[in-house]
C-alpha cells in the first residue's frame, strides 16, 4: 500500500512529504516498528503515541499517521483521530477480513467467556472451521495464544482476522468489550450476529454511570447495519436476553433482525423446566426450529442462559437441534467457570471468575441450590477498578455465605487493606456477625485458611480470579493460580 492509497480513505486528511512511499506493514508499539512499517501515533489514557515517534523512526518506520505535524522529516499522514484511522487503515490494509468470515461477536457483564466456547464447540462439531477471540485466548486450528486483554485493539484484530482467513477459518466468534466499543476497537469489523448476555454494575470507574455502561454496549447493535439482504445468509442479527431489563433499549437502536431467549419472559428461544444438582442442568427446549430437551454438565441458571445464548446462534445459521444438544451435553465447561478442584478431598472446592454483584450472585445461588453443608467463600476487589461494586459484593457475599473471607485480588496500585475495608462495609451494612468473616490481605493465607475450615458436606467458593494465573501487587505481576494454591492447601492437610 501506498501512504496516497492509505490518505484516499480518509477524506479529510493531508499528506506532509512525498505521498509515493510504500507501506509494507502497520504498527501502534513503537517497539515493535520494522523497516517500512507505518507507525500510528494512537493518544492513550496514560502515554501518547505521538511521544514514540522518533524511536520509531529509529526502528525503521516509513512514514507516521498523526493528530499533529511533527518536527521529524518523514512523511506524515496527518488525520483528525488515529484511533478511527487505524480501524480504516487496518482493515483496508489486511483485506477486509470480517467480510470473508461468519463473524459472531458477544458483549454483556456476564457470561461472554462461557458462551463464546459453547459456539465455537457447537459450530466445529457441524465441521464449520471456528475460530475464538476472548479474555483467555485467541485460537483456531489448534493454535491458541494468550490474549493481554478481552477485545484487541483495532489494528491488531485485523490482524488477527487476516490470519484466520488465510488458515481457511470459516467462522470467528469473540468477546466485546464496552471499552472495545466505546474505544472503537471493533470498528471496520463486519459482525452478522451479535450477542447480549446481561448487564450489571461493572467497569464505573471508566464508564461513570450504568445508562453510559449500557449506551457503550448498545454502540455494539446500533452499528449491525441499516439494510436487509434479500439472502439470508447476508442479514444481520441481534440476539438478545428478554429476561434482562435493557433489552428493549438494545431492541429500539438496532436495524437488524432480533432474536429472543429467555428463561421467565416470553422468548423465541425458551428453557423451562429447569433442574439443577451439583452434576448438571436439565431444562426443556422450545424454540422457532422445534423443542427439545437439554443436559448441560454445567451447573446453574446463568449457564442456562449462556447456552441459550449459544443455541440461538447456532440456530441463525442452520445447526440442526439435536446436533445442538449433543455438542453442549459433552461440553464439560470452561476454565475458571464454576471449575471443580478435586484434591481427594471430603468438600467441594469451586473456583470462578465471578468479579462482579451479579456474577458473585448467580455462582453463590447456584451453590446453594447443592451444598449440603456450609457455604465458605474467599473473594476480593481489584484495585484501581470501580469501588462502588465493592460493599455490593461484600452484601452478596454476606446473603449467601456462612463463613466470608474477604482478600486481595490484583490489587494494584492501591493499598490492599482499603480495598478489603470497602468491602467490609457491605458486610456490615448486612449486619453479619463479626465471627462470620475475616479479612486477610494475603490470597493464599485466605484460601489456606478456608481449606482449614471446610468440613465435609461443606463448598469452599474461591471466586475472582477463574483462569487467570498472576496477581498484580503494585506494579508487579506475580505467579498465582487459584486452582493450584487451592490443591496445595488440601495436600498440606494429610502432613
Amino acid at each position: 500500500m501506498l501512504l496516497s492509497e492509505a490518505a484516499s480513505l480518509l477524506i479529510t486528511s493531508r499528506i506532509e512529504g512525498t505521498a509515493d512511499v510504500s507501506i509494507t506493514g502497520m504498527e501502534i508499539d513503537s517497539r515493535k516498528v520494522k523497516t517500512g512499517d507505518l507507525f500510528i501515533c494512537l493518544p492513550g489514557f496514560t502515554v501518547d503515541g505521538h511521544d514514540f515517534a522518533e524511536q520509531a523512526i529509529t526502528q525503521g518506520a516509513a512514514a507516521l499517521v498523526v493528530e499533529r505535524v511533527l518536527p521529524f522529516d518523514i512523511p506524515q499522514l496527518v488525520v483528525s483521530s488515529c484511533r478511527h484511522a487505524m480501524a480504516v487503515l487496518g482493515d483496508a490494509f489486511y483485506e477486509h477480513p470480517s467480510r470473508k468470515l461468519n463473524m459472531i461477536g458477544i458483549t454483556g457483564t456476564n457470561g461472554k467467556t462461557t458462551t463464546s466456547y459453547l459456539i465455537e464447540r457447537i459450530m466445529n462439531d457441524h465441521h464449520i472451521n471456528t475460530g475464538l477471540i476472548g479474555t483467555i485466548e485467541m485460537r483456531y486450528n489448534g493454535k491458541a495464544v494468550p490474549m493481554p486483554r478481552t477485545t484487541p485493539e483495532a489494528m491488531e484484530l485485523q490482524r488477527l482476522l487476516h490470519d484466520m482467513v488465510q488458515n481457511d477459518v470459516q467462522c470467528c466468534v469473540m468477546e466485546v468489550s464496552s471499552h472495545a466499543l466505546e474505544q472503537g476497537r471493533v470498528k471496520g469489523t463486519d459482525y452478522r450476529t451479535a450477542i447480549f448476555t446481561n448487564i450489571s454494575q461493572d467497569h464505573l470507574d471508566y464508564h461513570e454511570t450504568m445508562e453510559q455502561y449500557v449506551a457503550a454496549k448498545g454502540l455494539f447493535f446500533a452499528r449491525l447495519g441499516n439494510s436487509y439482504d434479500a439472502d439470508p445468509s447476508e442479514r444481520k442479527y441481534a440476539v438478545l436476553n428478554a429476561d434482562d431489563p435493557a433489552v428493549d433499549y438494545f431492541r429500539s437502536i438496532t436495524a437488524a433482525d432480533v432474536i429472543t431467549y429467555g428463561v421467565d419472559q416470553p422468548a423465541d428461544v425458551q428453557a423451562s423446566n429447569i433442574r439443577i444438582t451439583a452434576r448438571g442442568t436439565t431444562f426443556h427446549l422450545e424454540t422457532f426450529r422445534g423443542n427439545i430437551d437439554m443436559t448441560l454438565q454445567m451447573v446453574g441458571k446463568f449457564n442456562v442462559y449462556n447456552a441459550l445464548a449459544a443455541i440461538t446462534a447456532a440456530l441463525i445459521e442452520n445447526v440442526p437441534l439435536e446436533q445442538i444438544r449433543d455438542s453442549l451435553g459433552q461440553m464439560p465447561g470452561v476454565d475458571g467457570r464454576v471449575e471443580a478442584v478435586d484434591a481427594g478431598q471430603p468438600f467441594a472446592v469451586i473456583v470462578d471468575y465471578a468479579h462482579t454483584p451479579d456474577g458473585l450472585e448467580n455462582v453463590l445461588r447456584t451453590i446453594t441450590e447443592f451444598a449440603e453443608g456450609r457455604i465458605l467463600t474467599v473473594f476480593g476487589c481489584g484495585g484501581d477498578r470501580d469501588r462502588t461494586k465493592r460493599p455490593l459484593m461484600g452484601q452478596v457475599a454476606a446473603k449467601y455465605s456462612d463463613y466470608t473471607l474477604v482478600t486481595s485480588d490484583n490489587p494494584r496500585t492501591e493499598e490492599p487493606l482499603s480495598i478489603l475495608d470497602d468491602i467490609e462495609a457491605g458486610l456490615r451494612e448486612q449486619q453479619v456477625a463479626a465471627d462470620r468473616y475475616e479479612l486477610i490481605v494475603d490470597r493464599r493465607a485466605a484460601i489456606q485458611k478456608a481449606v482449614e475450615m471446610a468440613q465435609p458436606g461443606d463448598v469452599l467458593l474461591i471466586a475472582g480470579k477463574g483462569h487467570e494465573t498472576y496477581q498484580i501487587v503494585g506494579t508487579e505481576v506475580h505467579d498465582f493460580d487459584d486452582r493450584l494454591v487451592a490443591k496445595e492447601a488440601i495436600r498440606g492437610l494429610s502432613k
